[in-house]
């Protein structure tokens, strides 16, 4: 292992409007992947909080703010519930694939139409063919896009997508994208997230990473449905409490007569 991979060069970002807590600003922690240990630099650097994009690995760095938190799956210990079997029998038909890195037209058009109906207006929605080529090949270690198509005798359709990276202890979701407004296909998204566990569980991999949980942001509630989960806090690892995800309690004020 090279010297620049045992001790990597860090920088940080220009504060910026945080996308998840309005009115509080976010920073980043960054470093380059390159080189033939990158993978090894990528594991290591996954098991203290960190997420790759394209050809970076990062992590917030926020001055103040500590609400990203770093959560994965304990794929040996997940029992789904029954809302999540009923949900896997239901799109057990879908063929399943895992793909070489490898951008196509029919994925960039699923994004597009991903990113319109969920997030629009967000920073990705500007993203172009070639940003999208960027996102999916420019990476230095082990990854795939795993599809999920209709069957065969169904025209084989394209419904949903995951960028994700296979590390030493587990798999780690890249990005997920699907077909959101199919209302014959609910809950894929969710689907993707089983699929991953199980995926996982079969490779005799420990993890699924499923990148931060941020308490208050409605748009990461999800995660907390996938038990037991793991936490990342000041000291390591430790479960996950669903007492954590829970609203503050209102505090009652008796009256004095």
């Amino acid at each position: 292992m090279t010297a620049l991979t045992r001790f990597p060069r860090f920088f940080v970002t220009s504060p910026s409007p945080c996308p998840y807590l309005p009115g509080r600003q976010e920073r980043k922690i960054f470093t380059e992947l390159s080189g033939p240990h990158a993978g090894e630099l990528n594991d290591a650097l996954g098991r203290i909080g960190f997420r790759r994009s394209q050809s970076v690995a990062y992590r917030p760095s926020c001055v103040g703010c500590n609400a990203c938190l770093s959560v994965r799956v304990v794929t040996n210990e997940f029992r789904p519930n029954a809302t999540q079997r009923k949900l896997v029998r239901r799109h057990s038909d879908l063929e399943v694939t895992a793909c070489r890195p490898w951008a196509t037209e029919e994925q960039f058009d699923l994004l597009r139409r991903y990113l319109a109906s969920r997030h629009p207006g967000g920073g990705m929605t500007a993203m172009d063919e070639s940003d999208y080529s960027d996102m999916v090949e420019q990476s230095p270690v082990g990854t795939y896009v795993i599809e999920y198509r209709e069957p065969a005798d169904r025209g084989g359709k394209l419904v949903g997508a995951c960028i994700t990276d296979h590390q030493a202890d587990g798999l780690s979701m890249i990005y997920s994208f699907f077909d959101a407004d199919n209302a014959d296909r609910p809950g894929l998204g969710n689907l993707i997230i089983m699929d991953h566990i199980i995926r996982a569980r079969t490779a005799g991999l420990p993890y699924v990473y499923l990148g931060y949980w941020v308490k208050g942001s409605a748009r990461m509630a999800y995660k907390t449905r996938y038990q037991p989960m793991e936490v990342l806090g000041p000291n390591g690892w430790r479960p996950f409490s669903e007492e954590e995800a829970a609203p503050p309690r209102q505090m009652q004020v008796r009256e004095l007569a």
